[in-house]
Parts: C-alpha cells; sequence; structure tokens
C-alpha cells in the first residue's frame, strides 16, 4: 500500500476510533515528543498537500507516524493554516508543537548584510551566492539605488524582490537626509548629493573622518576645482564592475570619462557606489573648514591640508610610508 493510502486508510481509522476526538492514545501521540534527536532543516514547498508534508516530515525524521500526524492536523483544524517555508525543528519537538510551528509560519530567517560602499553590480553577485533566494535579475540595477544594510529574507523569497526593497529603503533614506540639509550647499537635487556621498563612502571607511571629507569637496566645488578623487578613476576603468585589482597609473588619470574627476569638472553623471547611510549624513551636513586637499596618512586615515604646498609636503611623507611598506603591500597613495 503506498503512503498515500496508508496514511488515508490510518486518518480514517483513527477518526472513526477517536469518535470526534483524538482520543487517549491519539493525543499521547499527539503531545508526546517526536523521534528527532537533533534540530533539523526541513523545506516544505508551497503547494504542498497534508499528505505530502507528512511523508517530507516523515522522511526528516521530525515524526514519527505521518499518520498521526494527518490525523491529528485534520482533528484539530489546523491542517487548513498549514504554511510552506524552511523549518528549523529542535529535537523531540512533538506532532502538536509541529503543527503549532507551521501554524504560525515560523520559517528559518535568513539575513544579509550589504556592505557601504559596493557598485550595484557587486550587490547583484552577493544576492547570486544567496542559494535560498530564487530568480535572476536581468540586469544590475541603477547605481546608488541600493541602501546598504542588514536585510531578512526566506527560503524562496525573489532577488528581485529584495532589490526592491533596498530601492525602496534607499529612497527613504535618502529623502528624509535631503530635508535635514545644511543651507548653501554647491549641488541642486538629492541625486547629486547621492553621487557625492558615494564619492565620500569610497574615500574613507572612517566613520569620523566622513563629513571631513565631504568638507573638502564641498569646498573644490564651491571653489571650481575638480574633485580629483581616485575612486572615480577606478569606477570609470572598470565600468562599475568593482575593484581595479591594481595600482593607478598616471596614465589612468588621464582616462576619459565623465566619471573620471581628473578629467571632468564638477560631479560625475551619477553616484560611483551605493553610500551607506552615514556617508549620505556627511554630504548634507558637511564639517566647514578650509581644507581642500587629503591624503592617506599611514595609519587608515587621512591629513588633511588648506595649500597644495602643504599638501605635497603630506603626500611626500605618505610615499615615504609606501617605500617603507613596499616589500609587504605595495600601496598607493589616494587623494
Amino acid at each position: 500500500m503506498g503512503w498515500g493510502l496508508r496514511i488515508f486508510a490510518g486518518t480514517l481509522a483513527l477518526a472513526v476510533g477517536a469518535a470526534g476526538g483524538i482520543g487517549v492514545w491519539g493525543y499521547q501521540r499527539y503531545s508526546a515528543p517526536g523521534p528527532l534527536e537533533q534540530a533539523e532543516t526541513v523545506v516544505i514547498p508551497r503547494g504542498s498537500g497534508l499528505e505530502a508534508i507528512a511523508i517530507t516530515l516523515g522522511d526528516s525524521g521530525v515524526i514519527g507516524s505521518p499518520l498521526v500526524f494527518v490525523a491529528a492536523a485534520k482533528l484539530s483544524g489546523t491542517f487548513r493554516e498549514l504554511k510552506a517555508g524552511e523549518y528549523q525543528f529542535p529535537a523531540g519537538i512533538s506532532i502538536e508543537g509541529v503543527l503549532e510551528q507551521m501554524r504560525q509560519g515560523r520559517t528559518i530567517v535568513h539575513r544579509i548584510t550589504v556592505p557601504e560602499g559596493l557598485t550595484s553590480a557587486q550587490v547583484v553577485a552577493l544576492l547570486e551566492r544567496e542559494a535560498v533566494l530564487t530568480g535572476d535579475i536581468a540586469k544590475p540595477p541603477k547605481e546608488g539605488s541600493l541602501l546598504p544594510e542588514t536585510y531578512h529574507f526566506a527560503y524562496g523569497d525573489s532577488r528581485a524582490a529584495l532589490i526592491e526593497r533596498m530601492q525602496t529603503a534607499m529612497t527613504q533614506a535618502l529623502a528624509e537626509a535631503w530635508k535635514t540639509r545644511d543651507q548653501n550647499l554647491p549641488f541642486e537635487t538629492p541625486q547629486q548629493a547621492l553621487t557625492l556621498a558615494s564619492i565620500v563612502e569610497k574615500e574613507t571607511g572612517i566613520a569620523a573622518e566622513r563629513p571631513r571629507v565631504a568638507g573638502v569637496f564641498v569646498n573644490r566645488l564651491e571653489a571650481g576645482m575638480k574633485l580629483q578623487s581616485d575612486p572615480t578613476v577606478i569606477y570609470a576603468l572598470t565600468d562599475g564592475s568593482g575593484e581595479l585589482g591594481r595600482a593607478l597609473t598616471r596614465n589612468d588619470w588621464k582616462f576619459e570619462s565623465p566619471y573620471n574627476t581628473y578629467v571632468a569638472t564638477g560631479l560625475p553623471p551619477g553616484p560611483i557606489a551605493n553610500p551607506g547611510k552615514a556617508s549620505i549624513q556627511a554630504v548634507m551636513k558637511p564639517e566647514r573648514h578650509e581644507f581642500l586637499y587629503f591624503v592617506a596618512d599611514g595609519t587608515g586615515g587621512h591629513v588633511f591640508a588648506k595649500s597644495l604646498t602643504d599638501h605635497n609636503r603630506n603626500v611626500a611623507k605618505w610615499r615615504e610610508v609606501q617605500q617603507s611598506r613596499q616589500p609587504e603591500h605595495g600601496e598607493t597613495s589616494s587623494e
């Protein structure tokens, strides 16, 4: 006899024997600890019927008797409320516990953290590595449209839906930050602010520096100076695919692209990455100072200068640090 017929026959027998209730024996099987010796992850596909669910749980060792499970689900009325998804059942869980967990839909909650400063292509690659997500993303979403954050999702959720959540979150975050911006900033739209925020994001990973770095770029924009940001060159050279994988050269600085701020004056046509809330806020409320230049200081931060003479002196010091590290790291400078 196949599982389906056996389940049906068993259900009928239990239902008749119980005479409208689960009965003493049935209730003991219903509430007693199950056979599972350790926590088990089980996927219940969408569209699964009660019998299919019982077989899956039985094959996974979560329940000892699919017959009793089906009977209990029907007699308790929970069979209409069981939800599909990816479940983690604890060791010894009873049939009663399984039904309640599935009735409430307490599925496994996955999470993914999108780091600040990734390009949209890199975010898509991150999602593609999540095996429990479904569907393809035909092309990377618009650069700068995804808010770096930690997102929760369930088995079977689509990558496209998660991208939409990231875009909605960015739209909201940008709108809120725009309302709080300082007056008389050298950009006119939220999108321009987002573009500058993406440059700030790529220039420094130190939270305390972001308002100061933003202030440098604000000063340069107000003075009509080129931004001369290395990350914009890398974005132009890689077409937004990610890291360059080598040091920039002087010829790279001459690369013709509207994104290359060594060549083009003003802001690039759009963001060069997806900035986080802190960088967006730094651009909306930049530190007010007279600095026009900055370069790495050798400790992970930057040293700032008001004049080109001072900046060149700082660059020389940074190059000394580079040379001392060359055998090990071969690091490069960034303005």
